[in-house]
């Protein structure tokens, strides 16, 4: 089964949605600047590891997206669902339990027996660490499997130009997986490009014996493989032979290095990347970002920032994902693609929450900035 590669990405006008994704979503609990264990009173976002990539994909870059997950029908479910319509993204096939309790197969009671999933996420500050707990051991988007999702209609009916998902949620479940595999699958057969981050959470999966076991099957239908380091150790079994906390021209020559192994190994790759992150404390970090073409092999890099204040450090890898996608979704080169992910991974975290609360031309004008090594000014 041929795989699509990013070249191959179909036209705007032959299909309803330029991407869809897969994924966990839940409701974000943020106390600001208070510890959890005192918290008095919090922030509410909405974010997931897959669908983050959707909400930038919309709100930003003002392209047609649309997600696959599951909520349970209650008033929680319906405040993420608003969140996400709010960032502009097609909530029409979100999976709905009801609280009916009726033996159905999309059924629940009104008793927590399902949940939608919720976390604690405090972002910390200087020495302290940025830290989340979760709550996703019954929620909703644990029960779906293979055949909850009709792909003939979603791909070949309506069309999509890209589906992506991530190593969250491919590893929620014992059926999780099963659902992402069936879908790259079908994605191949309908000439759709996939994309997946393979992020690894111990949280997630503790296990990593068991996280490889599924991502080696999963990799075979990428055209697309976001993963730092970290997460090609630990979700494929592949080293990057560099020190940890390693500088950024230390760490990029290592990379280059692995993901050319990767891509040796799994041909149907077309584009490997990464954002990669030097943090001095919990509110400044040094980002950069990096686009392997496989054809071409090729290593485009963004360029380097050093030492940048941030809010909140959550999502910055799925807006890097989004940024990148979104410059290939109209046409852009893959050095531009890289400089896109970059800007836009490093302006979430400049806003509190999960998602992007940025247009495009913020995107733009931070890459022109960095790219001339200027400064930043007032808008006046």
């Amino acid at each position: 089964m041929e795989v699509t590669r990013h070249t191959q990405i179909k036209p705007a006008e032959s299909c309803r949605y330029d991407h869809v994704a897969l994924g966990e979503v839940m409701l974000r609990l943020d106390p600001g600047d208070v510890p959890t264990a005192r918290a008095r009173q919090v922030r509410i976002f909405q974010g997931g590891g897959e669908t983050n990539v959707a909400c930038g994909l919309a709100y930003t870059f003002g392209l047609r997206t649309a997600v696959l997950t599951a909520l349970v029908e209650d008033d929680i479910g319906k405040n993420i669902r608003n969140q996400l319509r709010e960032a502009g993204v097609d909530t029409s096939h979100v999976i709905w339990f009801n609280t009916k309790n009726d033996g159905s197969r999309f059924s629940t009671d009104q008793k927590g027996g399902l949940m939608n999933g919720l976390n604690f996420t405090v972002a910390g500050k200087g020495l302290l660490p940025s830290e989340t707990f979760y709550y996703r051991a019954h929620s909703a988007v644990r029960e779906l499997r293979a055949g909850d999702v009709d792909w003939d209609v979603l791909f070949g009916q309506l069309g999509v130009r890209v589906f992506s998902t991530g190593g969250i949620y491919t590893l929620i479940s014992p059926t999780s997986s099963g659902l992402a595999l069936e879908g790259m699958q079908q994605a191949a057969e309908h000439g759709v490009f996939v994309a997946a981050d393979l992020n690894y959470r111990s949280k997630v999966e503790p296990d990593r014996k068991r996280a490889r076991e599924i991502n080696r099957q999963i990799a075979p239908y990428l055209g697309f493989l976001v993963g730092n380091d970290s997460d090609l150790a630990d979700a494929l079994g592949y080293e990057t032979h560099a020190p940890k906390g390693a500088p950024y021209d230390e760490w990029v020559q290592a990379y280059g290095e692995t993901v050319r192994q990767v891509a040796g190994d799994y041909p149907n790759l077309s584009l490997i990347g990464t954002q990669w992150r030097g943090a001095t404390n919990a509110d400044m970090v040094s980002w950069g970002a990096v686009l392997f073409d496989v054809r071409g092999d090729k290593l485009h890099e963004a360029t380097l920032r050093e030492d940048v204040p941030i809010a909140d450090r959550t999502g910055g890898g799925d807006s890097f994902a989004s940024g990148v996608l979104a410059a290939l979704l109209k046409g852009q080169d893959l050095p531009t693609a890289v400089q896109w992910g970059a800007a836009h991974g490093i302006l979430v975290q400049e806003t509190p929450g999960d998602i992007t609360m940025i247009e495009e031309r913020a995107v733009l004008a931070e890459v022109k900035r960095a790219t001339a090594g200027g400064g930043v000014y007032a808008k006046r």
